[in-house]
């Protein structure tokens, strides 16, 4: 009797899905106050230690110059474009951006203008800010954006799908763009903004790698609240716990309110703490950020310089 009661208990247990088992493999329930604890931690002891020149210099070249104006023409940014050009002949010693980010119009004048060795062509795609667009646009975007030029794809997670829980329409969406990016690599940005908790930025960062994110950003800079120090730190916690698990490592992006040479300075020391040396090249780790690259090399250069 007993064996076909639990046959029968068995036979009706729910299936559980392929996105629930990935995430069932990482620690998702977070306490947001412990997070903020660490953070607060982690500032007061250890980001003094980072105030230097050479990790300045460092910054510099994970800097992506990013222009997403409404304004924008080819007009400008090819004048953007230039600086980059520019920056190269006249400090030489320093290093250059890592990227420069545009929308996808403009990843032609990019291509076309840029003339510095090593600097990437990152266009956002996919609807972005919002990524509210029929999933046939949005590949189609992404396909043209590389096409034209573009050699790295910062798409949007669509943050609905994900807020109601349908974690299968989120990483279709993710695995579909990263198709159409071939072999260039593609940056999720999760919108941390919205997404309020913890445990959901640490669900959010899961799920964008396992559907094929090289990258994982914390916001579109456009909503209110972006990048955040407790948003960074449970993405590189993300992070570090699917390299444990995969193999495979994943870059991180801070992008959306950094506004000063302190901010940039805390997410830096966020990575070397939770993530490590291996993390602090300008491959796997970029500032997406246009305002810091002025203080950077006036700080850099010890005098107030506009550069850019």
């Amino acid at each position: 009797m007993a064996e076909n009661h639990e046959h029968h208990e068995h036979h009706h247990a729910p299936k559980i899905s392929k996105y629930e088992e990935a995430l069932s493999k990482y620690n998702t329930e977070l306490d947001d106050n412990q997070v903020r604890e660490a953070v607060k931690r982690i500032i007061a002891e250890r980001v003094h230690e980072n105030d230097t020149p050479e990790v300045k210099r460092f910054l510099m070249g994970s800097i992506e110059l990013t222009t997403l104006k409404t304004t924008d023409s080819d007009e400008s940014v090819m004048a953007f474009t230039e600086k980059v050009n520019q920056f190269d002949e006249v400090y030489g010693d320093l290093p250059h951006v890592a990227t420069i980010c545009v929308y996808p119009c403009f990843a032609k004048t990019v291509s076309e203008t840029l003339e510095v060795d090593g600097v990437e062509i990152a266009c956002v795609s996919g609807s972005f800010p919002s990524s509210q667009a029929l999933i046939e646009v949005k590949v189609a975007e992404t396909a043209l954006a590389i096409k034209d030029g573009a050699t790295e794809i910062d798409i949007v997670m669509p943050v609905g799908k994900f807020l109601e829980g349908d974690y299968e329409g989120v990483c279709d969406d993710i695995s579909e763009m990263k198709a159409a990016c071939g072999n260039h690599d593609m940056k999720v940005i999760l919108e941390t903004g919205c997404l309020k908790t913890a445990s959901n930025i640490k669900k959010a960062s899961i799920l964008s790698m396992y559907a094929g994110g090289d990258y994982i950003k914390t916001s579109t800079g456009k909503l209110e609240p972006a990048a955040t120090p407790e948003a960074a730190y449970v993405m590189c916690q993300a992070i570090k716990e699917y390299y444990d698990e995969t193999g495979i490592q994943i870059g991180f992006k801070p992008a959306g309110g950094i506004n000063s040479v302190m901010d940039a300075l805390i997410y830096y020391t966020i990575v070397k703490e939770v993530l490590g040396e291996k993390w602090l090249t300008n491959k796997w780790f970029r500032l997406g950020t246009s305002r810091l690259a002025n203080m950077l090399l006036s700080e850099l250069l010890g005098q107030e310089t506009k550069f850019f």
